[in-house]
């Protein structure tokens, strides 16, 4: 409901002396756009929401409206020329350059063919792109690879910096993020700064409950990768966490 009435916000600019925009600051923390996008994902927002998100200045909700309403929505808004954009009022350079770089981002994406996007296939796969940058980090990082139905990786993400444990890993974060990006499969993967990639009892645990987890939701668990120094050891192989 909270999207649904944003959606329909008047629209009148400043030249209209009856009408007062609402500032983001006076609206509850929970409402707020950036903060619903982080805590609800982006799938909860409605399009002048995600535009205020972006914009982020203290009448952000009520520019994304007028733009949308101007433009004839999203579609048109993408259309729309940088000098067109600077004509409307609250936006300056730096917030146009902002929408453009959204917009080419999401064109970019959906252009981008599949076989330029990588493809999961072994633990191998998953070690060789994580390997450099892990195998010298000082510090345990936990991190989720959402991949689609052909195990192409969609996004990998660091959740938790710091020694890996039951009681700092919340399986709801991990599906949180597979769950915003329509993920088919997960993998999870950390770090063993000592070099030796021999998983710990809590490495086993931790990947059962994932396992456990993604069976309720539908959401499968394909491994759980512990890198060391130039090696690395699949739990799915071993048998460990995937009873």
């Amino acid at each position: 409901m909270q999207a649904t009435q944003q959606t329909f916000l008047r629209v009148e600019t400043k030249s209209d002396p009856n009408y007062k925009p609402t500032m983001i600051r006076e609206l509850p923390p929970a409402d707020r756009p950036v903060n619903r996008l982080n805590y609800h994902g982006p799938l909860a927002l409605s399009n002048s929401e995600l535009l205020a998100a972006i914009i982020q200045t203290p009448i952000a909700l009520h520019t994304a409206n007028h733009l949308l309403a101007k433009f004839g929505g999203i579609l048109g808004l993408a259309k729309a020329s940088t000098h067109e954009l600077l004509d409307i009022d609250g936006l300056g350079p730096a917030r146009v350059a902002q929408i453009k770089a959204a917009f080419e981002l999401g064109r970019r994406l959906l252009t981008t063919p599949p076989e330029d996007r990588v493809q999961v296939r072994s633990p191998a796969d998953v070690a060789n792109l994580l390997m450099g940058e892990m195998m010298n980090l000082t510090q345990e990082h936990f991190l989720v690879i959402c991949l689609n139905s052909k195990q192409y990786v969609i996004e990998t993400r660091t959740l938790y910096v710091g020694s890996l444990n039951t009681s700092t890993i919340r399986i709801g974060e991990v599906f949180e993020l597979a769950i915003a990006n329509h993920s088919a499969a997960i993998i999870i993967a950390h770090n063993h700064p000592s070099g030796d990639p021999t998983p710990s009892p809590e490495d086993v645990q931790v990947t059962g409950m994932i396992v456990q987890a993604g069976k309720l939701l539908d959401i499968e668990l394909l491994d759980s990768l512990v890198i060391g120094h130039m090696r690395y050891v699949s739990l799915k192989e071993r048998g460990l966490g995937f009873a």
